[in-house]
């Protein structure tokens, strides 16, 4: 059994065949998807999906690129759009250096805020991080040791730090997870440290419609498409397909402890 833990199936990008992909996810063994949002309007359509689709759950919150003033309202729906049952945790959330679309002091001011919300609702995070571990880990860090989450925190989404980066966030209780970019041909780095990492802390993700992996790149990638990538580090471990399936969807159900 497959576990896709971050894909974005609310995208308008699959209202033509949603229902195909959910069908091909299952011909596949994808048997659990995680439907984060990235503003407001997303994250009540992944809820929306969540309700009607029994293998896809959602997480809910603002994407550090989203221009979203995260005020006491916008907090407030997110709290009672979490209080569904389908949500299993707070995301996507996090800092984002590379795009420049929101300044860095305004993404770590509304990171703080989701992370407090997160540990308010005992939910774990979803965190995008893209050229920006350091503060990440440190706010994180922070976060920590002033009462957040300590254990099953969250995962590091299509994790695409280095070596220390990914033991730090290990140290902190978080998960890595393992996106398309894995097969890529130029992706040693990455391979190297999802070698290394404890089985138990790895998760596998598609974030379609995004980074399909070297069999599908550049074309729209979905739910079914996780296989490839539960194939690569399983190649990479040595392991077999089947092994990394089950611990990352065990792993998967031990952090959102979703209803079996």
């Amino acid at each position: 059994m497959l576990t896709d833990t971050h894909c974005h199936l609310d995208f308008r990008i699959f209202d033509g065949d949603r229902d195909q992909v959910l069908a091909r996810a299952e011909k596949y063994g994808v048997r659990r998807m995680l439907n984060p949002g990235i503003n407001l309007e997303s994250s009540r359509a992944a809820v929306q999906l969540a309700v009607r689709c029994q293998p896809v759950y959602a997480a809910v919150g603002i994407h550090p690129n989203e221009h979203v003033q995260l005020g006491r309202e916008t907090l407030r729906e997110l709290r009672a759009l979490a209080a569904e049952p389908a949500v299993v945790a707070i995301g996507e959330i996090g800092l984002d250096y590379y795009h420049h679309m929101t300044p860095p002091g305004e993404q770590q001011r509304r990171f703080r805020a989701q992370l407090d919300l997160a540990a308010e609702l005992e939910l774990p995070v979803i965190i995008h991080c893209r050229n920006a571990h350091a503060d990440a880990l440190g706010i994180i860090s922070a976060w920590q040791a002033s009462g957040g989450a300590k254990v099953n925190a969250g995962v590091f989404h299509s994790f695409g730090g280095d070596a220390v980066h990914a033991e730090t966030a290990r140290e902190l209780g978080f998960y890595l997870g393992i996106t398309g970019p894995v097969t890529f041909p130029t992706a040693d780095g990455l391979r190297k440290i999802v070698a290394h990492m404890p089985e138990d802390r790895l998760l596998i993700e598609t974030d379609a419609p995004f980074l399909a992996p070297q069999p599908r790149r550049g074309k729209r990638n979905e739910p079914a498409h996780v296989r490839w990538v539960a194939e690569k580090i399983a190649a990479v471990r040595a392991a077999k397909t089947e092994a990394i399936a089950q611990a990352s969807t065990e792993n998967a159900n031990r952090l959102f402890a979703w209803d079996d």
